[in-house]
């Protein structure tokens, strides 16, 4: 089960940097557009040819962030339960919540578009919580193992 853990943190935190270059293709494709003399409007927008070029970037950013990284999330955090690991609960309660937050405010970001300043630094959060979690798995591991590195500690100050 900590494989899987581990594995699943690794994803999550490969998932963020998906999501950024989706939305950072999605956006260089409107951008492309726009100097290119082309309007972006609501017209536009409803009707599905919001980018150009980079459009399939909004579809990638939506569905990763809307559904793949949040059951990936819920699934780390099911699997904190059958792993024998100190931290495994907690780090995975930190990274599900800050999915949750992620997820709410990119729902947000149209009625309130300054909550995007909080939405971008939030995925980095996520990325550091999902490395910690998959960091964290590791060193149970090698200690689980009776692998220790010098100067290594496995009191609960330490952890």
């Amino acid at each position: 089960m900590r494989k899987v853990f581990s594995a699943l943190a690794w994803i999550i935190a490969g998932g963020v940097v998906v999501q950024a270059a989706a939305i950072a293709f999605a956006f260089g494709g409107v951008l492309n557009r726009v100097s290119e003399g082309g309007v972006v409007d609501k017209a536009l927008l409803e009707s599905g040819g919001a980018g150009g070029t980079g459009e399939l970037g909004f579809w990638i950013h939506g569905i990763v962030g809307g559904v793949v990284i949040p059951l990936l999330g819920f699934a780390l955090l099911v699997v904190s339960f059958f792993v024998r690991a100190r931290g495994a609960r907690l780090w995975a309660a930190i990274t599900f919540g800050l999915i949750a937050l992620q997820v709410t405010l990119g729902f947000s970001i149209t009625d309130v578009p300054y909550l995007g300043l909080i939405h971008g630094a939030n995925a980095l959060a996520i990325v550091l919580a999902a490395v910690m979690s998959a960091f964290r798995m590791r060193r149970a591991t090698r200690a689980g193992t009776g692998e220790h590195h010098e100067g290594a500690t496995t009191d609960a100050v330490a952890a």
